[in-house]
């Protein structure tokens, strides 16, 4: 039947960003906010094993030098590569949303032997099976969030992971600071086993939340994804909006699944089961294609952006901070301890600003600007560090001043480099690649995040203040990155990137989606005529 003038006015079309849009659309910012608690683990298990290596009977109990104590810190990393990697598989097999459940329970049996940990082989364990998981999440979360969100608040609705992450790293710094005044082991094992009931929270409550509408449509359940995306926008399933949406959905999904059938016809022979064989050959064939003409360059931009966002630096202090305070002047575990917290304060509030403001002002410009404040930072910090490392008792006043400037970094990074890392790869790729380009880009956020977790506390030692002019140097790189290879992609559809990145010029793939589009309208023509008749 026809919408009424009433409903078309009662269910207009919301199209605001921001604050104002995200309170337009409550249930998709609670889905995508719940969704984050996985970027709250990730952040969480980082950010505490910085305040945890410097208690006294963690020391006591696991006597490490630089290089083993790198290797604690980063092999978290190596199974977050790992993890990120295979989640594409399971994320097109039995969904987004059983896929984070599934990895929340990876995630509780990392943080239990975490826990318990007694010699350094279990703890080295127990950081590799948390990693799978976090690095599962990370791909998997920043997915279902664009797949639920409209195109005007799906940046500000991905950058919630990036907010999580911050919050996770904010609790944990302070779960140190308290931690810190226990005489026993509980000392560092409180802090890892908090995490095992964020674990469960997130394992439990995302069943209770929608399955992605895309996902669903690629499963062939076209009258859920209809009610999902209904329900998601807050309108009925007639309403334009929502069959407008419905349909360019449809209409990727269907052509992503005619260039499989022409590729592999063994799949449009519903008939009979398809092979393993088969189903190896398709998945091969879907990562080759990440590597295809319009799609290389969003794969390269998306690994570009994971290296740029771990080798500005950011990690180094996080991971490391009570030792980057030491190493700029801050004396006493108390203080370096405190001063870190600040840092989690300064880059949960920061990342607000991307949150509220970035489909307003866009992607590129976030990123050319803290490129620019985030190098002056580093060169600063380390002309500091390089004239007083070695008489800090009398140089306190210059001590504070490179506290303020990593202080000021943070900030810069927070709204910046590091929500953008997630959202652009998550908006960037069709469909049928999505989860598998994602798992590439994904795990090469956690190689570049394990290489500087690694390598740190060596520079730290051996070169000193030159760490901060490396870092310096790929923040200066960042800026022309982001000018002249990052495009924007503020309030396009996940539908409409073909049109920016280029892509399916071939012929045939043309004329495959004119195809689709044909029947389709069709389809509507067919329907519109079918109820004025009816109302007739």
């Amino acid at each position: 039947m026809k919408e009424t003038f009433d409903e078309a006015v009662s269910y207009q079309h919301r199209e605001a960003s921001g604050l104002k849009g995200l309170l337009d659309n409550p249930y998709v910012l609670g889905t995508s906010a719940f969704a984050a608690i996985g970027g709250v683990l990730f952040g969480y298990d980082q950010g505490i094993i910085s305040g945890i290596q410097e208690m006294e009977t963690f020391k006591a109990r696991f006597p490490m030098n630089a290089t083993e104590n790198g290797m604690v810190v980063s092999i978290l990393t190596l199974g977050c590569w790992v993890g990120s990697l295979i989640v594409g598989y399971f994320s097109d097999k039995i969904g987004r949303k059983y896929s984070i459940a599934l990895y929340g329970v990876v995630f509780l049996i990392g943080s239990a032997v975490q826990t318990a940990a007694m010699d350094v082989n279990y703890l080295l364990a127990g950081r590799f099976v948390a990693g799978l998981s976090i690095g599962g999440l990370s791909m998997l979360v920043p997915l279902y969030q664009s797949e639920l969100a409209p195109a005007s608040i799906r940046g500000s609705l991905v950058s919630l992971q990036q907010l999580a992450v911050t919050f996770g790293i904010l609790i944990s710094f302070w779960i140190d600071y308290g931690c810190q005044y226990i005489q026993s082991e509980a000392q560092w094992r409180v802090p890892f086993g908090i995490q095992i009931a964020l674990g469960l929270l997130l394992i439990v409550g995302i069943l209770f939340f929608p399955f992605s509408p895309r996902w669903l449509m690629s499963q062939g359940r076209e009258d859920e994804a209809l009610a999902t995306l209904a329900k998601l926008r807050r309108l009925p399933a007639s309403h334009p909006r929502v069959q407008e949406e419905f349909r360019d959905i449809k209409i990727n999904v269907k052509f992503e699944k005619m260039l499989l059938n022409t590729r592999f016809p063994e799949l449009a022979q519903g008939d009979h089961k398809v092979s393993t064989w088969t189903n190896i050959k398709v998945g091969a064939s879907l990562y080759a294609d990440c590597f295809k003409k319009g799609i290389f360059i969003r794969l390269f931009i998306g690994c570009a952006l994971q290296f740029f966002q771990q080798f500005s630096g950011i990690n180094a202090i996080i991971y490391y901070a009570p030792r980057i305070m030491q190493s700029v002047g801050l004396t006493g575990n108390s203080i370096s301890l405190l001063a870190t917290g600040v840092i989690g304060i300064i880059n949960f509030l920061s990342t607000f600003i991307t949150v509220l403001y970035v489909d307003r002002v866009g992607r590129r410009v976030f990123l050319m600007v803290a490129a620019v404040a985030m190098t002056v930072c580093m060169v600063v910090i380390a002309v500091i560090v390089g004239l007083f490392e070695d008489d800090w008792p009398n140089h306190t006043a210059a001590g504070w001043t490179a506290v303020a400037f990593v202080y000021l970094y943070i900030a810069n990074f927070a709204y910046s480099f590091g929500p953008l890392g997630w959202v652009i790869p998550a908006e960037m790729f069709p469909l049928r690649i999505r989860s598998k380009a994602m798992s590439i880009t994904t795990s090469a956020n956690w190689m570049n995040n394990f290489i500087i977790g690694l390598i740190t506390p060596i520079m730290l030692e051996t070169i000193r203040y030159k760490t901060y002019v490396f870092f310096a140097i790929f923040c200066f790189l960042a800026f022309f990155f982001a000018a002249f290879v990052v495009k924007e992609t503020k309030n396009r559809s996940l539908e409409d990137m073909d049109a920016l990145f280029g892509g399916n010029s071939a012929a045939e793939d043309n004329a495959l989606l004119e195809q689709v589009k044909k029947e389709e309208n069709s389809n509507i023509t067919v329907v519109k005529t079918a109820a004025e008749k009816e109302e007739a």
